[in-house]
């Protein structure tokens, strides 16, 4: 937890794990490095190291010198990782859009239209708050559960979350796994529409 009054700091982010999402910052006013976690940069291009940033200052429940609210110095804060979102919410709403076409055509029960709803509205705020519990240092949620929930049907809110949080876009195998669980979905459902009898409500 962050030390009540501590004030923003000053460093390199001397290393950097691209392929596990996290690294270290050597402060500038020397002393202890700092763990760091991709999740604690604002959206936007991939962290390097070398690159001069500031950051709040705290202690995880390893008692981890940690570091959070990461920013880069002399950088625009703008959300450059707006294109990435807006390119997966497209997704999400043409899936959902063929759903509610499918469902118009009878070829769909409005039980199944709205599962898939209720089900991606959970695993967004599952990945919420899975990136807030990493972000402090938290119990997290583990990652079996987020692909269950994607399997189930949610991976349209995982997909959003995952790009708008900045959450679980790197890590491997996470992402392959995630891209299966979209993929047997997908699947299941073509399957369910072509093959299995309909018992529209």
């Amino acid at each position: 937890m962050t030390s009540h009054g501590a004030e923003r700091q000053r460093g390199v982010l001397a290393e950097w794990n691209d392929a596990r999402g996290f690294g270290f910052i050597t402060p500038s006013a020397g002393g202890e490095r700092l763990f760091v976690h991709v999740s604690a940069f604002p959206r936007g291009p991939r962290p390097t190291a070398g690159r001069e940033v500031t950051y709040a200052p705290r202690r995880d429940q390893r008692n981890r010198a940690t570091a959070s609210q990461v920013q880069y110095v002399g950088r625009s804060t703008r959300r450059a990782g707006g294109p990435r979102v807006r390119l997966v919410t497209g997704v999400a709403v043409a899936f959902f859009s063929v759903l509610a076409g499918l469902w118009v055509w009878a070829a769909l029960p409005v039980t199944l239209l709205l599962a898939y709803g209720v089900v991606s509205c959970l695993a967004f705020l599952m990945y919420a708050v899975d990136k807030s519990a990493a972000v402090k240092g938290a119990w997290r949620t583990s990652e079996s559960t987020l692909h269950a929930v994607a399997l189930a049907g949610g991976w349209p809110g995982a997909l959003v979350a995952r790009q708008l949080f900045r959450h679980k876009t790197v890590k491997q195998p996470f992402r392959t796994i995630f891209w299966v669980t979209v993929v047997a979905n997908c699947a299941a459902l073509a399957w369910f529409v072509v093959e299995a009898p309909i018992a529209l409500p």
